[in-house]
């Protein structure tokens, strides 16, 4: 007999192509009317164009947003919103933006309005991350989950191919944690494999024809579904390793999610055989693990730690990092275990199969 919980997150989505247009409308229903709009230093063009169709509702544009959310920008972002007496952001863009979003909505209350440009799904989410000294601190808080999320496909087709593929894996990653969450339940789970079958059938072609406007729509609704996933449910190893790889070694984000995620897979492929046997389906494949590796081969991802600026001498203290306070995963975690993922992933070695990660039919 089913016994579970599910908190459904409140916000509002509006998606397809051209939902854009209803940028201005949508500020207007948050009540806003002094807008701050954020981007990183590369989108900003894509950020004034929305102060530009904001008109009178924009107070201005910062546009320095980066990975990881270090404290340094966050509190310059805060003291922006603050001068320019913002009453709500808007973010433009994927995880870096739409964290330093959180990041003042975390102090101050402010509605946030996220148009994702990437796959990343953060907007999905109330997590937050802040990286201060070299550790990234990551916490949820409902204040931080955007208010509204405006998913127009036509954003991401100028996404080089290299970032819609890592960009994808990852959430493809929040899709395979979910699956083996300790606070697992039927409906997230339903989300999470239809999530990883819209982007493992969406990306190969988002990668071969980037202007392919139906595959990108279909990537994109994958991710929702993955940012649906990662913000109601708790994650695992995958996701603390991701964080210490990125926090503390300045590892790119997408390509690190890309990188780790087989090998955290394998890790746990014993621990939690049936949603091994749903991610393998969802892939098409015989293993989660490989299924997940072959796919970021076949996408031109990078598949090693090396190849994305991981140094073997920082493998000791990314394992005893990783290793530190107890957290949920379905495998118990220990300092060898995840040395040896890591030395795997930092190899690129391909995972093997287990009889556990057999398809069910």
């Amino acid at each position: 007999m089913l016994s579970f919980t599910y908190d459904m997150l409140p916000s509002r989505v509006i998606f397809g192509a051209g939902c854009l247009d209803k940028l201005a409308e949508e500020i207007e229903r948050l009540g806003a009317t002094r807008a701050l709009v954020l981007s990183t230093p590369e989108q900003r063009e894509q950020g004034a164009e929305m102060v530009k169709r904001l008109g009178s509702r924009a107070v201005g544009l910062f546009d320095r947003a980066v990975m990881h959310v270090p404290i340094e920008i966050a509190e310059a972002a805060r003291d922006e919103a603050r001068r320019s007496a913002a009453d709500c952001c808007v973010a433009v863009g994927g995880g870096s933006t739409t964290g330093l979003a959180k990041a003042i909505a975390l102090v101050s209350d402010l509605p946030i309005l996220a148009i994702p440009t990437t796959y990343a799904g953060s907007e999905m989410t109330p997590i937050w991350g802040l990286t201060e000294g070299g550790l990234k601190k990551t916490g949820r808080d409902a204040r931080v989950l955007p208010k509204t999320v405006l998913y127009d496909p036509t954003l991401t087709v100028s996404m080089p191919a290299r970032l819609s593929a890592t960009s994808g894996m990852n959430s493809i990653a929040h899709c395979v944690e979910a699956l083996y969450a300790r606070d697992a339940n039927p409906i997230v789970s339903m989300l999470a494999e239809e999530g990883i079958r819209a982007l493992a059938r969406s990306l190969p072609v988002v990668v071969k024809e980037p202007s392919n406007l139906e595959s990108r729509s279909d990537a994109l609704y994958g991710a929702w579904l993955g940012g649906v996933s990662l913000g109601t449910v708790g994650m695992a190893l995958h996701h603390k390793l991701c964080h210490t790889l990125g926090g503390s070694f300045n590892l790119p984000h997408a390509e690190t999610h890309t990188v780790v995620l087989p090998h955290a897979t394998a890790y746990n492929a014993a621990a939690t055989p049936e949603a091994m046997s749903r991610i393998a389906r969802a892939l098409g494949a015989t293993s989660a693990a490989e299924g997940l590796f072959d796919l970021a081969v076949s996408l031109g991802a990078p598949v090693s730690l090396g190849a994305i600026g991981m140094k073997a001498g920082d493998l000791d203290k990314a394992a005893d990092i990783a290793a530190q306070n107890p957290y949920y995963n379905p495998r118990a975690v220990t300092r060898d275990g995840i040395r040896a993922l890591l030395q795997n992933a930092f190899e690129g070695r391909r995972p093997q199969a287990q009889a556990s990660q057999a398809v069910v039919r």
